[in-house]
């Protein structure tokens, strides 16, 4: 797929996220939401990560589920060469560490979750999770939206990451970010995440003086601004075009 075309799709994606936000929010109020449901499970407990601590490696036992609450988490696969590519960038209600519960036998991690911002999320045993689930069938519903998010965002981070061109590849991951982390407001897409050029250009396999360099330009372009390691993107489409 182009990059204007993931692009222009990511920004109308946004607004009707917006949209079917606004929709949810006029219906009556669901009886439990995924959090609810977690947050009650045995052994559950509230956690707070700072930003780049791991919260586990590939390899570390499967044993425990987890709900982001605020901030966002980085999913990596590490390969024998030393390669870390980025598979999913989770942002606020996205479910992660569920392994085992697909497999529904003790199972070891397959990724790197670190923080990419500082993070608030609950997490509870997998025990805790399996016996929820046979014990509620509208648990398995909640389960399979949080789930359902996780894989739009693998899938989006896969098209980011095919684009062989840097600049473009900064692009999709900018639009992307306007997407998933993006605050509407009078100049543009403000992305609701203080973002290092380091952090960038680990996310998209890339290095720090690249992005430094790619991210001047676009503001050269007047594309967007900077503010405190905050970006936005004055309009996406536009921004989109630019580098088809």
């Amino acid at each position: 797929m182009a990059t204007a075309e993931i692009g222009l799709s990511c920004y109308s994606n946004y607004f009707s996220g917006v949209q079917s936000q606004n929709q949810l929010n006029e219906q009556p109020q669901a009886k439990k939401s995924l959090l609810d449901v977690i947050r009650a499970l045995d052994g559950a407990t509230p956690e707070l990560v700072e930003r780049s601590k791991t919260i586990f490696f590939p390899g570390d036992p499967a044993e425990r589920v987890y709900l982001i609450r605020r901030g966002a988490v980085r999913l990596t696969r590490v390969y024998e060469s030393g390669e870390e590519i980025t598979v999913a960038l989770l942002r606020e209600n996205s479910l992660f560490g569920v392994l085992s519960l697909l497999t529904g036998q003790r199972s070891d991690r397959f990724y790197h979750a670190v923080a990419f911002t500082r993070v608030e999320m609950v997490s509870a045993p997998a025990g805790s999770v399996r016996n929820a689930l046979e014990g509620d069938s509208s648990v398995g519903l909640l389960l399979l939206q949080g789930l359902s998010s996780r894989v739009l965002q693998t899938e989006t981070m896969i098209e980011t990451l095919t684009h062989r061109d840097m600049s473009s590849r900064l692009v999709s991951f900018l639009l992307v970010l306007c997407r998933d982390f993006g605050v509407a407001g009078e100049k543009g897409i403000t992305i609701d995440l203080r973002l290092s050029h380091q952090a960038i250009a680990e996310a998209i396999g890339s290095t720090r003086v690249t992005i430094t360099r790619l991210l001047g330009d676009l503001r050269s372009l007047g594309l967007l601004q900077i503010d405190r390691k905050k970006i936005t993107v004055f309009d996406p489409i536009a921004l989109a075009k630019r580098f088809n």
